[in-house]
């Protein structure tokens, strides 16, 4: 895809695009804390007032960093961490109603996909069009 779209400009749309996700959820969160907070008991969560805040932590500072990558591989990682205790709790596909199934596979699956983004992040980093790059290609 070199002669249509650089390389670098494709991994820094896809780095804005996995990033969204987690900034604008970590806003959405912050906003209607009291929701929030809610649908984790609904879940059967415990300690809410250390994992909200906690969850907002991570889900702005990973986004934010995987966005701007600076610390990229470390905010992606973070986030790969983060989204699998998310998804075992929040996501219970194998014993939701029959209506509800398909749309916790999606969700579910969803994750998945979006944990396969942080993982090549966190592997081949955050690309030339990031902050610091040029500190750390020795310029």
């Amino acid at each position: 895809m070199r002669g249509i779209v650089s390389q670098d400009i494709l991994i820094l749309a896809g780095r804005i695009l996995l990033s969204l996700i987690f900034v604008v959820s970590a806003i959405g969160k912050t906003a209607d804390w009291c929701g929030t907070a809610g649908y984790m008991a609904s879940k059967r969560m415990v300690a809410i007032p250390f994992f909200l805040p906690m969850a907002i932590l991570v889900e702005a500072t990973g986004g934010l960093a995987v966005l701007t990558g600076l610390k990229a591989r470390w905010g992606a990682m973070a986030l790969f961490l983060f989204l699998i205790p998310v998804t075992m709790i929040f996501l219970d596909f194998l014993s939701a109603a029959d209506a509800e199934k398909q749309l916790q596979t999606i969700q579910f699956m969803k994750n998945l996909a979006i944990m396969g983004g942080l993982l090549t992040v966190a592997a081949f980093g955050p690309g030339r069009f990031s902050v610091g790059a040029g500190r750390r290609e020795g310029k």
